[in-house]
């Protein structure tokens, strides 16, 4: 198999592109639950939990299934990153329109 040279400047794309795709699932597992339990903590940190087991799971996918793709570490972490600020977004943004 032949290796590539990536540059780093794309590597930094890669790791906000991925911060940003787990952004938005996590944002969009949070609307429902959110909506559901308002004010209650657990459910937004076990939306984060879930998203980054699926993050986790893809990489270890990725390692092991695939001829083509690297699982990386550096990649959960981005979207853990990335879950945790679609997480905190939704949950300020049910805070603020909360209706009394």
């Amino acid at each position: 198999m032949e290796s590539t040279y990536v540059p780093q400047a794309l590597s930094v794309s890669d790791k906000l592109l991925h911060g940003a795709m787990y952004m938005l699932l996590a944002g969009s597992w949070m609307f429902p639950v959110g909506r559901c339990f308002p004010l209650r903590v657990a459910p937004y940190i076990w939306v984060w939990v879930g998203v980054v087991g699926y993050g986790a799971l893809m990489e270890v996918l990725q390692r092991y299934c695939t001829l083509t793709r690297s699982g990386d570490m550096a990649d959960l972490y981005s979207d853990a990153a990335g879950a945790a600020v679609g997480v905190l977004c939704v949950a300020l943004f049910l805070i603020i329109n909360r209706k009394p």
